[in-house]
């Protein structure tokens, strides 16, 4: 007896789980059951699985019969011209609507020159085993499979034009890229509207070298005189928000230039960008501590004697700056009423965001580095043809990713440039790599797709076949200088007394265990002190009972609470953070002894 499990519960048990769950399936096929439902027959638990609930992820296949395919030339062309729809082929039985569970029941042909008896289904097309961003990579089919997901994640993060309405749009961190182009080796995918309204990358020569060492582990070489020119050129808004907030008691925001007598007031220099409603106007530049919005707030803590000063209201500075290490020219102001009548002001600050060192690129075949030289045209190595590669990629980056896809666009690449035509790389139907090298060689290139280089420092030949070709490479959002991060002196927690953390609250860096390793190995022992100081306290400790003493600092008179003011009083020098562990414990009515001894 086989048991019969629906939707996750046991509902009873029949004598052939095998042949029940066949008797469902045709009865899918026969519309008398819907057709989202799935069934299963597990031999190792000898369990006929059912599952008709929502929320399960279903996949359309062709039904296949005696190793024949149920859909036939003849439904297709009735499909184009119209005349039956996608629909009436899932009610004849033609198409299966299959989920996780029931695709392992499955025995499913990729194309149809493979199927054999055995087969019980056929994709509808080889590209869709992949998702909507991998099918947008080219040659996927010849890269390894962990190396399709950081190429999927190239996608997504490319700098391109995520939304056509992006000037009206008000996004935190968004990014334009004010140039870009439609790959030259292309899958069926980019030909759908949806991908031709936004591109994501550009097309660039690249040449596989090593070159003076600037490109060494995944860093690309960049052609500088390709910058300037305006090569992955990109801009970078950042929204300023606030709004006038009204308060219990009656009190409210103000927008406005903020007096001079107002608490927190800042320099004038820092109001001088606003107008005279206290709000930047667009084209104005602006960088770091500007502000952009003045804006002053009642104090948070009002006192009982505060009520009755004659009616004069203190005032709190509370305007919005530009970020700290941030510049750029305001882009646009919007003006807004909220729900409830309160006045909102947004200001969308652009930066140009030219190509610089440290800036992360990326390909479709999850190739991805940082820039670590940007070299000017004359100082690159040229073709015999005189072409000049704008990225310079290392050849050792190849061999362990095992990334054929990635030679094979740079061929295709090139076929397309050289025929003016697109490429078709579409995973498992797309062009293949004889018929691209061919048409290579017919071009009076090497089909291997390698040239002679010369070098562009002295002029040299290059002792080796440099490969060539042309790419779509992809400028991901990662730009350096929304990550580089510096601090000298600045703000420290209220309570640890510690540096802030965080690039955006002008924070340090942590320096943990390793970091001190690398300190003491490099002997800088007073640099060491110098981060460990960061939370320096002097506490006053009685010598005699080994307690904190009370210790007027400018007076220099003590006294202990336990011995009085005889006792003697010493001045340590320890961490806020170990000061705050003694009064922790003194709270709990643990005392605390201090041990004192001479300096070693």
């Amino acid at each position: 007896m086989s048991s019969v499990i629906l939707n996750g519960k046991l509902v009873g048990s029949v004598d052939d789980g095998k042949a029940t769950a066949q008797k469902i399936r045709e009865a899918r096929r026969a519309g008398e059951i819907p057709y989202e439902t799935s069934v299963r027959y597990r031999e190792d638990m000898d369990t006929v699985v059912i599952n008709s609930d929502g929320g399960r992820l279903l996949r359309a296949l062709i039904v296949v019969k005696d190793g024949k395919p149920l859909i036939t030339s003849e439904d297709i062309q009735l499909l184009s011209e119209g005349r039956i729809s996608w629909e009436d082929l899932v009610k004849q039985g033609k198409i299966d609507y299959l989920d996780a569970e029931e695709e392992e029941d499955a025995y499913i042909a990729l194309n149809e020159n493979e199927l054999t008896k055995e087969h019980t289904h056929l994709e509808i097309s080889p590209l869709s085993v992949l998702g909507m961003q991998a099918a947008l990579l080219p040659f996927v089919n010849h890269n390894n499979g962990h190396r399709n997901i950081p190429a999927v994640k190239s996608v997504l993060q490319g700098v391109g034009i995520y939304n056509t309405n992006y000037l009206m749009r008000v996004d935190n961190d968004s990014a334009i890229a004010i140039d870009q182009q439609r790959p030259i080796v292309k899958t069926v995918l980019h030909d759908r509207k949806s991908a031709k309204s936004h591109p994501f990358g550009q097309n660039v020569v690249v040449a596989v070298m090593s070159y003076l060492g600037y490109n060494m582990d995944d860093a690309i070489i960049v052609n500088k005189s390709s910058v300037e020119r305006g090569l992955f050129r990109s801009m970078f808004f950042r929204p300023y928000k606030t709004a006038e907030l009204h308060y219990i008691g009656g009190q409210t925001d103000e927008i406005t230039i903020p007096d001079k007598d107002v608490i927190g007031y800042k320099s004038e220099d820092s109001y001088s960008h606003l107008d005279e409603d206290g709000i930047v106007s667009p084209t104005t530049y602006v960088s770091g501590g500007d502000v952009v919005i003045g804006k002053v707030s009642p104090p948070r803590f009002v006192s009982a004697l505060d009520k009755f000063r004659l009616g004069i209201q203190k005032r709190v500075e509370s305007s919005v700056e530009c970020r700290p290490g941030e510049e750029g020219v305001v882009d646009t102001v919007y003006l807004y009423s909220g729900d409830d009548g309160t006045k909102h002001v947004t200001v969308k600050v652009r930066q140009d965001r030219p190509v610089e060192i440290g800036d992360k690129f990326g390909t479709r075949s999850g190739q991805k580095g940082v820039v670590g030289m940007l070299f000017k045209q004359e100082d690159m190595p040229f073709t015999l043809s005189g072409i000049v590669p704008d990225i310079i990629f290392s050849p050792y980056s190849i061999p362990s990713r095992m990334t054929m896809g990635y030679l094979l666009e740079l061929i295709g690449g090139k076929v397309g440039s050289l025929g003016g035509r697109f490429v078709d790389g579409t995973p498992f139907t797309g062009e293949s790599e004889e018929a691209l090298r061919e048409e290579l060689a017919s071009y009076g290139f090497r089909d291997t797709g390698v040239e002679t280089m010369y070098n562009g420092v002295t002029g040299e030949e290059i002792k080796a076949r440099i490969f060539v070709g042309d790419m779509m490479y992809i400028r991901l959002k990662h730009f350096v200088s929304n990550k580089i991060q510096w601090r000298a002196k600045g703000p420290v927690q209220l309570l640890t007394r510690q540096p802030t953390e965080g690039r955006s609250k002008r924070g340090g860096l942590r320096l943990g265990e390793m970091e001190k390793d690398g300190f003491i190995a490099h002997g800088a022992a007073l640099a060491l002190k110098e981060r460990f100081d960061s939370d320096k306290v002097v506490i006053p400790v009685c010598a005699k009972c080994g307690s904190i003493a009370v210790y007027n600092f400018k007076r220099r008179t003590g006294y202990c609470p336990i011995d009085g003011e005889d006792a003697p009083i010493k001045l340590i020098e320890t961490s806020a953070s170990f000061k705050i562990f003694l009064d922790e414990l003194k709270s709990m009515g643990i005392y605390p002894k201090i041990i004192l001894g001479d300096k070693v």
